[in-house]
């Protein structure tokens, strides 16, 4: 079981959000990211919030900086919107490349850039909303745009397009340290192919806990880290009390 920290990025620093709205600025990415690599992080996702809403690509310079001394996965995403944006994040750090708007705008792109790279670089970054019991909708933009699309159906279809791995974040947990939508979570463990990795919610390591209960491969928090709600190693205990195998730090 991977326990995985996120940095969601604005401009120089890292922000935490509550249901996508109400930024906070709770450090700069590349001190927590080395913070958080040397606490016994096993990956890392970097996910720039506003660029695919401004429209522009990710800081690559700022991958670098944040990626040079930190050497575990990291995953980084916002405003991917080629091959040669995936191929530049890569150059610059990157293990895996998230993407979200602009695959929604063109689905093919998922297919393309699996077969450029490889299925086990490429994450489908789903944002989903609750709509209805057992319903959920893929938003855009950092959460902050509807689309229309059934979450679960489009999870399917990133799926088939050849996404290697889901990072799956609720929009309605998101911030409240409440615990993860593991309805949700649930729902897509039931048929995914590749592994899911659950975000948005946690509060506690029993959140991870009931989290990999429900099928994940990983488990990504923002607030538990950033605040210091628990350790890395608080969480590797509860999960390995629970009988989930993780590396030790």
């Amino acid at each position: 079981m991977r326990v995985i920290a996120r940095l969601d990025i604005k401009g120089p620093n890292v922000v935490k959000t509550v249901r996508t709205e109400g930024l906070r600025v709770v450090g700069t990415p590349k001190d927590l990211s080395e913070r958080y690599y040397a606490e016994g992080a096993d990956e890392l996702v970097y996910m720039d919030i506003v660029a695919s809403l401004y429209q522009r690509n990710l800081d690559f310079e700022q991958l670098k900086s944040v990626s040079e001394n930190v050497f575990i996965p990291l995953t980084a995403g916002g405003g991917i919107r080629s091959l040669h944006d995936i191929g530049m994040a890569l150059r610059s750090g990157a293990d895996k490349i998230a993407i979200n708007t602009y695959a929604i705008k063109d689905p093919e792109f998922i297919r393309k850039a699996a077969e450029v790279y490889g299925p086990q670089c490429i994450v489908l970054s789903v944002e989903a909303k609750k709509t209805g019991e057992g319903k959920w909708e893929a938003l855009t933009d950092g959460g902050r745009e509807r689309t229309g699309i059934d979450a679960l159906e489009w999870i399917r279809r990133g799926i088939s397009l050849g996404a290697g791995e889901i990072l799956l974040t609720s929009i309605d947990a998101d911030g409240t340290r409440k615990g993860y939508d593991l309805d949700l979570i649930k729902e897509v463990t039931s048929f995914s192919s590749v592994p899911v990795i659950a975000h948005g919610g946690a509060g506690t390591p029993a959140d991870m806990v009931e989290a990999a209960r429900a099928g994940v491969e990983a488990v990504c928090a923002s607030s538990l880290f950033h605040y210091s709600l628990a350790s890395f190693n608080q969480v590797k205990g509860a999960l390995t009390e629970a009988k989930y195998p993780v590396r030790t730090i």
